[in-house]
């Protein structure tokens, strides 16, 4: 997940599906251009019902404890979230979202890897890699056993084929049945503006973990190996131990899943420094090389070992969906997301600590869901419907909405935006706000309007080279079409200016980011939280009482998938 204040670091995001589509492209103001009704002034907007400070704590206190045991999916922890969260639904005034059903199963098949240490041969000295500390390795095959013996390495640079970008990092190069070693981010990440092959500074989707892997299986590698580096990764080598070792989570699909690589995992800086100049190179030569268009794969005349052995488990998660129908147009949708799921039981802190409690990472998103469900309750029906969606498995790759997205309980066609919520501001009130991925869809619109309503400045991401755009559950519903806003409040406090802002983020993602130390605080401020609620119940009630269609900005990657799917409608 990946929050305001402060920021917290997306880990996972699986999408398989988006992989054919180009890269997200960067859109000026200037090439926008307005297909919906302007929203309405700020004057003629409907009070906002009072947002329950008491929903917020209570919920993500009873969350976050440790009798929720990190909410991990197919858990005992699972069973009482998704039932807290039925029983809240409910009790708000919602109805059963799904065919008189609150929940909506998401199969999944859970692995628990042991990894031998990884071995490469052939180079000036025989190497061993040791899980954990050098290396995580996983697979998505789901096998007993996956064994990769000799297998020839390769540097394949950031791992990149994109043709509408005139790119190709396997260019030349056959890497069936072999290791690739990959940089991660996109090539032009250190650039200072936005302008470049891929963005400039701001990640497209090929930058992203996800993408790699999944570009190295089309290409037919039997191992994809990704360097850790902490700037351009966004987070360090714990975030990595703490998120890649475990129960690991995939879809449950009839074929296995046998058409992926092997093995996946990561080495860190070191490691790879380590298993270049083994074959006669140098990571930073490499690297620099790998920036520029034109960039062959090098073979390294090396060859890697490794085996895993897996348990299996195959075992249906729930997403909690509830719904209020709208009183003139109960067919038109507005959904409002959050993933309830965290890690789990995760590697202990120095005081014997197991628990990833995850109280930010999402007990505080499922907090708001349930929060702005009771204040749409309570102002009564709008004209359209709205959804209030609680996904499973975010921390797994998008699973949950991943799952809703392929299979929607409500035509996406129909869907007219929604907000998503990852993380709620609880240190306090912010002078601005921020827009994750912005230039992307009409949403920012009304979210400007409340932004200039409230007098805050809106302000692009701090960090667009960390492609939190990617990175949680908006992503799902945003490549079939869905206009999803992820906003948030901004780094310039009320109380301490940016530099109190920044402390409070960089601290978070040092200490608690996927740690036991995510734990509830009752001395945490909500009052940016409320705010926050207020803006996203204002958004969401304009557009359940509008006949507004916002759509995505002209040049974005989603464009035309929502124009063929509101054609075909």
């Amino acid at each position: 997940m990946r929050f305001g204040l402060p920021h917290s670091l997306a880990f996972t995001l699986a999408a398989a599906s988006f992989a054919l589509l180009p890269a997200c492209t960067t859109t000026t103001q200037q090439s926008r251009t307005a297909t919906t009704p302007t929203p309405p002034p700020a004057s003629t907007l409907t009070p906002t019902p009072p947002i329950s400070e008491a929903t917020l704590t209570t919920l993500t206190q009873i969350l976050s404890s440790d009798a929720f045991e990190g909410r991990a999916p197919t858990t005992a922890g699972e069973e009482k979230t998704v039932n807290l969260l039925a029983q809240r639904f409910e009790r708000a005034g919602l109805q059963p979202g799904n065919n008189g059903s609150w929940f909506q199963n998401v199969p999944l098949v859970e692995t628990i890897a042991t990894p031998t240490p990884l071995k490469v041969s052939g180079g000036k000295t025989p190497l061993t890699f040791a899980y954990r500390r050098d290396m995580v390795a996983n697979s998505y095959q789901v096998q007993p056993k996956v064994e990769l013996r000799d297998s020839e390495v390769v540097f394949v640079g950031y791992g990149i084929d994109a043709p509408e970008r005139g790119w190709n990092d396997y260019a030349g190069v056959d890497v069936r049945g072999k290791t690739v070693i990959i940089l991660v981010n996109d090539p032009d990440y250190e650039t200072a503006n936005l302008e470049g092959p891929f963005n400039g500074r701001a990640m497209t989707y090929y930058g992203r973990w996800t993408y790699k892997y999944e570009e190295a299986a089309r290409k037919g590698a039997a191992a994809a190996l990704i360097v850790h580096d902490t700037v351009p990764a966004a987070y360090p080598w714990g975030v990595v131990t703490s998120s890649w070792t475990g129960p690991q989570y995939n879809m449950d699909d009839p074929g296995n899943h046998m058409d992926q690589s092997k093995v996946i995992g990561w080495l860190t800086n070191d490691a790879a420094s380590r298993l270049l100049a083994s074959a006669g190179q140098d990571l930073r030569t490499l690297s620099a090389a790998a920036k520029r268009p034109g960039f062959k794969a090098v073979p390294l005349g090396l060859k890697a070992s490794v085996s895993l052995s897996n348990r299996i488990k195959r075992q249906a998660s729930r997403n909690v969906i509830g719904i209020l129908p709208g009183k003139t147009r109960p067919n038109e949708y507005v959904i409002y997301t959050a993933h309830w799921d965290h890690l789990g039981r995760c590697d202990a802190d120095p005081d014997g600590d197991d628990i990833c409690n995850g109280a930010l990472d999402n007990a505080t998103g499922t907090a708001g869901l349930v929060a702005l469900a009771e204040a749409h309750a309570k102002a009564g029906p709008a004209d359209r419907s709205i959804i209030f969606l609680a996904v499973t498995a975010e921390e797994s790759g998008l699973l949950g909405s991943r799952y809703y997205g392929e299979n929607p309980i409500y035509p996406l066609a129909q869907s007219v935006g929604g907000i998503n919520m990852d993380g709620l501001n609880i240190i306090g009130n912010s002078r601005d706000l921020v827009v994750v991925g912005m230039g992307k869809s009409e949403l920012e619109d009304y979210f400007r309007r409340e932004a200039d309503r409230l007098q805050l400045a809106v302000k692009r991401e701090a960090t667009p080279e960390k492609g939190f755009y990617y990175r949680s559950d908006h992503f799902s519903l945003a490549k079939f079409g869905v206009p999803m806003l992820y906003a948030e409040s901004g780094e310039d406090l009320v109380d301490g200016g940016a530099a109190a802002g920044r402390a409070a983020a960089e601290d978070y993602t040092t200490k608690r980011y996927h740690k036991p130390g995510d734990e509830y605080d009752p001395d945490w401020d909500w009052s940016g939280a409320l705010r926050d609620l207020g803006i996203y119940y204002r958004i969401g009630r304009q557009l359940s009482d509008s006949d507004a269609w916002p759509n995505w900005y002209k040049g974005d990657e989603f464009r035309s998938i929502r124009d063929r799917s509101r054609a075909a409608r």
